[in-house]
């Protein structure tokens, strides 16, 4: 076992195969370690996050030294489920090369030999399946812009099946019509870890289809007396947003959830709502409401000019960070940004949305909780809880402005050893561009020099955190922000610390980053001790 940092509150446990990670995550699972929020298992290694109030990461790693390991676990006596393939895949015929044998053979023994689901990762219901015909095909060169769901790949070892349509670069083989991935089904996923799965080959592709138990939706009744707002014009991206989505790694699904939850959290506070309340999330501004019905709301995050039309056409400004009043009539106007990327706007008594998976939350990247705003949609209040307002908050760091250089404290690791030392140095030495290719998945940042490797392997997938700095085959890094993949397959040199986060998720593009590293790598068990660097 080999332990390294991956930033203030997770570790990555590196073992010698999926069989011992597997082995080890029913043991957390039968055995939880008191102060560990969530374990997601991967190819060989498990991302263990916990609460450092409650165990520190010195404990941690000598509590899970002291696991002993083993292999397999209760992934071996799972629920068998059987996929009809229609064996048509584009790239049937490569895979028969690689593997040396006609596709009449490849057919048979991976539809002759059983699959065990190891774990869910990548999107939404795609699960890594192990075992199975043995198996060992590369990834393709150049990934697809879109593979269709439904779609039956190779990687690796691994046989998956993808639940959505999606960019990929496995080695495709057949089409399945059975439905992968089905939020109107209990559970969403049709494959779930410790699940073993065969396959069968069909003559033909018939229709999708959904199985398992239907899931019972619910809606709430809209009361005609209740305060509601109407979208004039949603700006460049308006979304429902919450805490995050919690426990759902199982299906492959990340938390998500408000990029500064800071300003979220304080939006909230201000108008009486429990502090993680849904809001509303508006990227560099441009959002217009008008109020139908008496209504508390508050601004927080982004820097921007907050205007109220009356219904008389008389028009005056308003202060975010404090309650602001709406009459019947108004209308309530974001102007873009001059510092930060994004606003929050909370309405007394929550906003009346239905949860998909337990939580709010719009995940952009697995397309998961409410649809962006669009003109004309009709916003209704929750009448949820609410105490009172509050006129003490205010912004918990200085916002980022366009030129600006914005200095974000990083954890080295978990695969710092994976670059050589000039590229350790350049991470920390240069300035990182933030280009307009950026987003709620990932800030794509650019430095006059890109960050070389010393291993040049594939890595097998493994968990990732908001806040990772992944570096690509350009060496340019990729800092993943809320809706990043809950799995990935390049190698993370660092992680922006846990205190942050917030910070990176308000950085505008036209700012440059510069990374102030608080720790040296060093695996914490397996190897030397991680050591502390004076700030």
């Amino acid at each position: 076992m080999r332990i390294l940092p991956v930033n203030l509150s997770t570790l990555l446990v590196e073992l010698d195969d999926l069989s011992q990670a597997l082995g080890l995550f029913d043991q957390l699972q039968r055995e939880p370690i008191s102060g560990v929020t969530n374990v997601i298992p991967a190819a060989r290694t498990l991302l263990v996050s916990f609460i450092p109030s409650r165990i520190s990461a010195e404990q941690l790693t000598h509590t899970l030294m002291a696991r002993p390991v083993s292999s397999g676990g209760s992934h071996q006596h799972g629920e068998l489920i059987e996929i009809p393939v229609f064996y048509n895949g584009e790239d049937l015929d490569d895979v028969a090369r690689l593997l040396g044998m006609s596709t009449d053979e490849v057919i048979r023994r991976h539809g002759e030999h059983e699959y065990q689901v190891a774990f869910c990762g990548f999107a939404p219901g795609f699960a890594y399946l192990a075992g199975g015909a043995g198996f060992d095909v590369p990834r393709r060169d150049t990934p697809r812009t879109r593979i269709p769901a439904g779609s039956v790949a190779l990687a690796g070892t691994f046989s998956g099946i993808y639940p959505t349509d999606s960019p990929g670069g496995w080695q495709l083989i057949g089409t399945t019509p059975l439905e992968m991935w089905d939020l109107h089904r209990e559970p969403a996923a049709l494959l779930q870890p410790g699940m073993r799965v065969r396959f069968g080959a069909t003559e033909d592709a018939p229709e999708r289809v959904s199985v398992s138990v239907p899931r019972e939706v619910t809606q709430t009744a809209e009361s005609a007396t209740t305060p509601w707002l109407e979208v004039l014009q949603p700006g460049l991206q308006s979304l429902f947003q919450d805490l995050g989505r919690k426990g759902q790694t199982g299906q492959g699904v990340s938390s998500a959830g408000a990029m500064d939850k800071s300003a979220l959290r304080a939006a909230n506070r201000i108008v009486g709502n429990p502090s993680d309340a849904t809001a509303l999330e508006v990227a560099q501004g441009g959002l217009s409401l008008v109020c139908h019905q008496p209504a508390i709301v508050a601004i927080t995050g982004a820097e921007t000019a907050v205007s109220i039309t009356a219904a008389d056409g008389a028009r005056h400004e308003a202060r975010p960070w404090q309650p602001i009043e709406l009459a019947e009539g108004d209308t309530l106007t974001l102007g873009a940004t001059t510092a930060g990327v994004r606003s929050y706007l909370a309405l007394r008594g929550g906003f009346d949305v239905t949860p998909v998976l337990g939580s709010c939350a719009t995940d952009t990247l697995a397309r998961l909780g409410p649809a962006p705003l669009k003109r004309g949609d009709l916003l209704h209040s929750a009448n949820g809880p609410v105490t009172a307002l509050s006129l003490g908050e205010s912004p918990e760091f200085d916002l980022p402005r366009a030129g600006e250089c914005i200095t974000l404290d990083i954890v080295m690791g978990p695969r710092s050893d994976w670059f050589t030392d000039e590229a350790l140095a350049l991470l920390c030495e240069q300035h990182w561009q933030v280009t307009p290719h950026s987003d709620r998945v990932g800030i794509r940042l650019e430095g006059e020099h890109s960050l070389s490797r010393q291993h040049h392997g594939e890595l097998p997938s493994e968990g990732t955190v908001t806040g990772a700095l992944q570096v690509p085959a350009s060496g340019q890094p990729v800092l993943f922000l809320a809706d990043h993949p809950l799995t990935g397959g390049y190698p993370v040199i660092a992680c922006v610390a846990d205190h942050h986060l917030d910070l990176a998720g308000q950085i505008p593009p036209g700012t440059t980053v510069r990374f102030h590293p608080l720790t040296r790598f060093a695996p914490l068990a397996g190897d030397d001790s991680l050591h502390e660097v004076t700030p």
